[in-house]
């Protein structure tokens, strides 16, 4: 069945231009061959009865409220070969130390903006940068950025590209850990064939990294207590939140299980009160404490600003993160690595258009058809126009609020995103296909190999987030040699 797939003119993840499959697809493509259409709707069917039984979930909200929907999962997996993965290893860390020294940096000495490398109006104005709240205040190991997940495109020359950042709660790890899972219960046959990448010690990773965290005035000579704070069952990414404190050994906790007494926060049990020294937090900046935040807020916890202040506990990510993930600051990403690092990107952006530019915002408005504009503060595919699907309503509806905010949205090329073969409904076809690469950084930086490659399953769509109709791949990284474990 894979013979009768088609390319088309996008640099494609498995298959040559001549019909052939690439080097490192070889065992796989030959494999998909020998299976009979009626193994294959088998297969494809048992995965998503595996995702279904295990609960990996998410909620989609719209006027009629919440829906929980199970994850659509994709078998075809994202190959990558280990030397490719090696440069993207490293794009990351350098990415990662630059944007970390950028949030230490404009919370404290402000050299990059005293230096005219980024413009200060851009900061001070952005409504994620909370100097009143955090400026001056030491994090442990100067570090603000416990877990990024970065998201990465292939150009149409098959080069990875910088789409996104994402510093503050980057959501998804789970479903890293699940697609393997499901993917060697239904298709053990593919792993005896590739030497992949493990994923068996990631969470113990990750929990070295939460429990580097410890604040400066945690008790001494104690294991510090972390707890993981959810804003609770209602949350699109609850599933994720439940997976990772579960596979940490750390106590999912809400905000009315917390309590802070003489600036030290503590966790309501059922022996009475246990002091906790690292909040790993799933709760956005503005919701943490209604004393010091939106007062109206009842998933935070009082007084938990001055417990941080104080260096009584520790808050991962870092309060204030907002300000390195936003769009528009995305666009001087480059510039951070060369000023504080004094190295070229290893992995470099999509060129992208800043619309407070008067002639950038001319040629933005003249092309808007041809172009993909985003608004710097949205996430989730939301406020987004992508110019060559859109309908001429849809481009003066977006002119409109341009010319309003033009400081509001940036522009970007509509690149050829790279595409895989996806089978569902009986049949292999090309789909657009990303990467969220998960960063994490305690006494020193870790990359999750693989991460988790996200298809936009609706054909012809370049919308790969879940809450738009996306699924997710595995990711396997092809050892060069070795025995197979994954």
């Amino acid at each position: 069945m894979l013979n009768q797939y088609k390319t088309g003119t996008f640099f494609d993840e498995m298959m040559e231009d001549n019909g052939n499959p690439k080097r490192h697809y070889r065992s796989f493509y030959q494999l998909m061959e020998n299976f009979s259409e009626k193994e294959l709707r088998e297969k494809h069917e048992t995965a998503q009865l595996n995702f279904l039984r295990q609960g990996i979930t998410f909620t989609v909200y719209n006027h009629t409220g919440g829906t929980e929907r199970t994850m659509p999962f994709d078998f075809v997996p994202i190959i990558i070969p280990e030397p490719q993965w090696i440069k993207v290893e490293e794009g990351m860390k350098q990415r990662i130390k630059a944007l970390n020294m950028f949030l230490e940096d404009i919370y404290h000495d402000q050299k990059i903006i005293e230096a005219g490398i980024i413009p200060r109006d851009l900061i001070e104005n952005n409504p994620y940068y909370y100097n009143k709240q955090v400026g001056g205040v030491n994090v442990p190991l100067n570090n603000h950025v416990f877990l990024a997940g970065v998201d990465l495109i292939k150009d149409e020359n098959g080069d990875y590209r910088v789409l996104e950042d994402n510093l503050r709660n980057p959501s998804g790890m789970s479903y890293v850990f699940q697609n393997r899972y499901v993917m060697r219960q239904v298709y053990p046959e593919l792993f005896f064939e590739h030497s992949i990448e493990t994923l068996e010690h990631q969470v113990s990773e990750l929990h070295k990294a939460v429990i580097s965290h410890t604040p400066p005035n945690a008790e001494p000579h104690s294991t510090p207590t972390a707890v993981l704070l959810t804003p609770g069952i209602y949350n699109s990414a609850y599933y994720d939140h439940v997976f990772l404190a579960q596979q940490m050994g750390i106590e999912l906790v809400e905000g009315r299980d917390l309590i802070v007494k003489d600036d030290v926060a503590y966790m309501k049990t059922i022996r009475g009160l246990k002091r906790v020294d690292i909040i790993y937090r799933r709760i956005d900046d503005d919701f943490l404490d209604p004393e010091a935040f939106r007062p109206d807020s009842a998933l935070g916890v009082s007084g938990l600003l001055r417990a941080y202040k104080k260096g009584n506990v520790s808050i991962l990510n870092g309060i204030g993160n907002g300000v390195a993930d936003d769009k528009a600051i995305y666009v001087y990403v480059p510039d951070m690595i060369r000023f504080y690092l004094d190295e070229e990107p290893i992995i470099p952006n999509v060129e992208t258009y800043f619309l407070s530019d008067p002639e950038k915002l001319e040629y933005v408005l003249e092309n808007i058809d041809q172009l993909v504009i985003k608004n710097v503060g949205a996430s989730g595919g939301y406020d987004m126009l992508i110019g060559p699907q859109s309908e001429p309503e849809e481009q003066n509806e977006f002119r409109r609020k341009i010319i309003e905010a033009p400081h509001q949205y940036i522009a970007q090329p509509t690149i050829k995103l790279s595409r895989a073969p996806a089978y569902q409904e009986g049949r292999f076809y090309p789909c657009h296909v990303d990467l969220r690469v998960f960063v994490m950084t305690g006494e020193y930086t870790h990359v999750i190999p693989g991460g988790l490659s996200r298809v936009a399953l609706k054909e012809g769509s370049l919308v790969v987030n879940s809450s738009q109709g996306g699924g997710g791949k595995d990711t396997w990284i092809l050892s060069e040699g070795g025995e197979t474990h994954a």
